[in-house]
């Protein structure tokens, strides 16, 4: 039992009703239907990493029908993860609310201090009609939070009130509901054993004769002078550590890449570049556990250290089909900036890597970084399906749905991004 907790936003509600639930244990004993269920594939077994999904439970005394306005979790110990989300039934429901997550850190014990969670994460994923899309594992999510190892958390999530009347009465709408089976996402990222020697597991960054010769391999004859970037160095899929049995088999292709849509993962910016792959291997796991993908989202990762990592499987010369901007993932790729930055300037060297990565791979497609062109969107909530899109090059994923992706400071950096792939370009 605990006490009274009371909500940042004012609501207060007795807690009494968070249960501490057991841990489960290692082996693959069935689990009640009261606890949670490890998301652990047997495929996985000896495999570093691992999700745990937590169902939230009732905060107040609301609790028929699941109609409670706050629901949460408290688990003082017993786990291991480093990365935190939520996640419900229905991925087409949206959370009106607030979601906040503190966390007791593995190496002091020490709790920290409550943590917003970006509840609004329905502008990634897969395009309508996709088989991915379409896939009956695909559920609703917050953006994931980076908390560091940690072996305690509580989460509470909270409708947002209602606006008040028309006349500026004092009656407040009622509260729209919770999404049906929230959840809390555990994810542990796993040991970096091995992943050290990245220099091994990089693709090599290459001079524009090298580039110019890779093209005419995959491409076909070289015309005149084309306008690609030098093609930088990029941590492999294997170099950061994925564990390849986690995604869906089989690889997804568009006919070409005409846009490069910058995200930034809203996970937070307290991790260091070392840490990075662990960052990495958690997003994925959250995006395949978690929220039901077919692989992590993103084509593209950039640290802060402007190190870039391969993302989405399928090559990384190649048009690969992400889910990264709802209904406009044909015909383009996702580059995500590791952290949030709505509040907090990127660094040089991650929009410096942006440019870099972008001179390159949109050069491969003939694709000049400050020009316009249009996609078909698939359907979203600011283009309708069929809809010819006029886009930049280089966009913001806010330009392509409504939302704060990649963040207020991000945003402002990308013309910068579009003169510099110019540039190294050589246009």
């Amino acid at each position: 039992m605990r006490g009274i907790l009371t909500a940042s936003n004012g609501v207060t509600c007795a807690t009494a009703l968070a249960l501490a639930l057991p841990a489960l244990p290692a082996t693959a004993a069935p689990a009640r239907p009261s606890e949670a269920v490890a998301a652990v594939r047997p495929s996985e077994a000896g495999v570093p990493g691992s999700t745990r999904s937590l169902p939230l439970v009732p905060l107040t005394r609301e609790r028929v029908l699941g109609t409670a306005p706050v629901q949460g979790l408290y688990r003082p110990g017993g786990e291991h993860f480093s990365l935190v989300g939520v996640v419900w039934d229905d991925p087409d429901t949206e959370l009106h609310g607030h979601v906040q997550v503190r966390t007791r850190t593995a190496r002091s014990g020490k709790w920290s201090d409550w943590q917003d969670v970006e509840t609004h994460n329905a502008d990634h994923g897969a395009d309508p009609g996709t088989a991915e899309r379409a896939s009956r594992r695909v559920r609703g999510a917050t953006a994931p939070l980076w908390v560091g190892a940690s072996e305690g958390v509580e989460v509470r999530v909270a409708a947002a009130r209602g606006a008040q009347g028309a006349q500026g009465g004092r009656t407040l709408r009622p509260r729209p509901p919770l999404p049906a089976g929230l959840h809390l996402e555990l994810v542990d990222p796993g040991e970096e054993t091995g992943i050290a020697r990245l220099g091994a597991l990089e693709i090599p960054a290459l001079g524009r004769r090298a580039t110019e010769r890779e093209l005419a391999r995959t491409q076909g004859p070289v015309r005149a002078k084309p306008y690609i970037g030098p093609r930088p160095r990029i941590v492999t899929r294997r170099g950061w550590g994925a564990d390849e049995s986690l995604r869906v088999g089989g690889l997804v292709y568009t006919k070409t890449v005409k846009v490069a849509f910058v995200h930034h993962t809203a996970s937070g910016n307290d991790y260091t570049c070392a840490q990075a792959p662990s960052v990495i291997r958690s997003i994925y796991r959250y995006h395949v556990d978690g929220m039901g993908w077919r692989d992590i989202g993103y084509n593209f990762l950039v640290d802060k250290c402007g190190t870039i990592y391969e993302g989405r499987a399928g090559g990384v010369t190649k048009a690969v089909l992400g889910a990264h901007t709802a209904g406009l993932n044909n015909d383009s790729m996702g580059i995500a900036v590791i952290g949030s930055y709505g509040a907090t300037k990127p660094s040089g060297a991650a929009v410096t890597a942006v440019a870099r990565l972008t001179a390159w791979k949109l050069g491969l497609f003939g694709a000049d970084p400050r020009g316009r062109t249009y996609l078909t969107s698939a359907g979203g909530n600011l283009f309708p399906k069929g809809k010819n899109v006029r886009l930049n090059v280089i966009s913001g994923h806010r330009d392509g749905f409504a939302t704060e992706c990649p963040g207020k400071w991000l945003y402002a950096k990308l013309g910068t991004a579009r003169s510099s792939a110019a540039r190294y370009q050589g246009r």
